[in-house]
């Protein structure tokens, strides 16, 4: 790492692809600002050091076994995590804890959206007044304290325990840091922030989108990515690609697999499909076992890779619609290039991005259905050809416009504001 004589920072991110993805963004910005970076990560998908030559890394003991590094299980990892140990991912709740004891100012970072965090003091609420366990009779009203959104579209809704999750929610709730900084941005998410703002009393910093402000950087994400559609995308039409990746935690049956191999090749439509390596052992093999004429549709109208450099491909020409599970990295890089999407959540954050996109911003089909190849075709031409999904590319686009003036402005507002605030904290101390 080059010597620097900078104020130094400890940045600490869970071990989870859309936590890790935009902490290292945040600080290759902040070290483009004059700081020096260390990162103290996990053992358990740690970062390559090689990809971020400036800054320090410190791996510490995780205490995770292989059961649960399998698992994927967020809550019981989150747990296991926060009974071990600046600036640090809201998923660490312990290291506030932690930095009063070290006598150490801290700075939480939110890699969801504001509107998520606002969920946490709702669900609080709600257990207070009595509304949980949540019912599923009631999932489609509209929560009292929060009407964007309704309780099905709660993190906390369908978990297999609950209280888990409302005690890793009592602990984030109690964290007092010097500020908060979110990966989002004025004009998207005002009211969630002016609420969180009275809420805490505290330096809110909305900086988002960190994928653009860090682009001139290199090598940001922890995974591999395979760049071989670029050149498969630059013979395509103009809008005329669905971009298929339904994130890094997410996991599939193999049937279900089949079922969107025919769903994707039945709809006509040309598809660039991201199929995970721990989902199916062989492709090849698997593509083998399909039927003659679906087989012949994904191999000439799909590409099928482990992983791809996501923003590349979303800010790709012939991208026309993304299907997606919808964290929220996934969320703010098709917002910024403008993209019409097939939101299909599957827990956490993802139920609350989706139902800002699909109701909120309008941008997007909200899709929960079984995988079946004849509701998939049909959704795939929904977005890809007909009326409902030029209308909703139209409004994309509007709202890409509004996004990247915002960035340009208040975002950078905000980014130099936490940047006088650590320098403030740093002389205080």
């Amino acid at each position: 790492m080059e010597n620097q004589n900078g104020p130094h920072l400890v940045l600490i991110p869970p071990p989870f692809h859309g936590h890790m993805t935009p902490m290292l963004q945040l600080a290759t910005v902040l070290h483009s600002k004059g700081f020096s970076i260390t990162i103290a990560h996990t053992h358990f998908n740690s970062p390559d050091p090689s990809n971020h030559p400036n800054f320090n890394f410190l791996p510490f003991f995780d205490g995770l076994s292989s059961t649960q590094i399998t698992s994927k299980n967020f809550v019981d990892i989150a747990s296991t995590l926060n009974c071990l140990y600046n600036l640090y991912d809201g998923f660490f709740h312990f290291i506030d804890s932690l930095a009063k004891e070290l006598k150490l100012p801290s700075i939480v970072f939110r890699t969801t959206c504001a509107t998520n965090f606002l969920t946490y003091h709702v669900c609080a609420h709600l257990q207070t007044k009595g509304y949980l366990p949540l019912q599923d009779c009631k999932s489609l009203d509209l929560v009292p304290e929060l009407e964007l959104l309704r309780f099905k579209d709660l993190p906390i809704f369908n978990l297999r325990n609950p209280h888990d999750f409302l005690h890793c929610t009592s602990k984030n709730l109690s964290i007092t840091p010097l500020a908060v900084i979110f990966n989002t941005m004025q004009g998207l998410e005002d009211s969630s922030v002016i609420q969180l703002q009275q809420l805490h009393k505290i330096n809110l910093f909305p900086v988002g989108p960190l994928h653009m402000i860090a682009n001139e950087f290199n090598n940001i994400s922890i995974m591999r990515e395979s760049d071989g559609c670029i050149s498969w995308l630059n013979s395509k039409a103009r809008k005329s690609v669905l971009y298929v990746s339904l994130g890094s935690i997410a996991s599939w049956e193999e049937k279900e697999l089949t079922e969107m191999a025919c769903g994707l090749a039945n709809s006509g439509q040309s598809f660039v499909w991201v199929i995970l390596p721990e989902t199916v052992n062989n492709v090849s093999e698997w593509l083998e076992s399909l039927s003659e004429d679906v087989k012949l549709g994904v191999t000439e109208r799909g590409w099928i890779v482990k992983w791809a450099p996501q923003s590349e491909v979303l800010a790709h020409e012939a991208v026309g619609g993304f299907w997606s599970h919808y964290g929220w990295n996934s969320t703010l890089e098709s917002l910024w290039e403008g993209i019409p999407i097939i939101c299909q959540p599957h827990f956490g954050d993802q139920r609350v991005n989706v139902r800002l996109l699909s109701h909120v911003w309008k941008v997007g089909l909200e899709w929960c259905n079984v995988m079946e190849r004849d509701e998939i075709e049909k959704v795939v031409r929904t977005l890809m050809v007909n009326q409902e999904g030029e209308e909703l590319r139209e409004r994309a686009t509007e709202l890409k416009h509004e996004i990247r003036l915002a960035t340009n402005g208040s975002s950078s507002d905000a980014l130099n504001g936490l940047v006088k605030c650590i320098l403030s904290i740093k002389m205080s101390h």
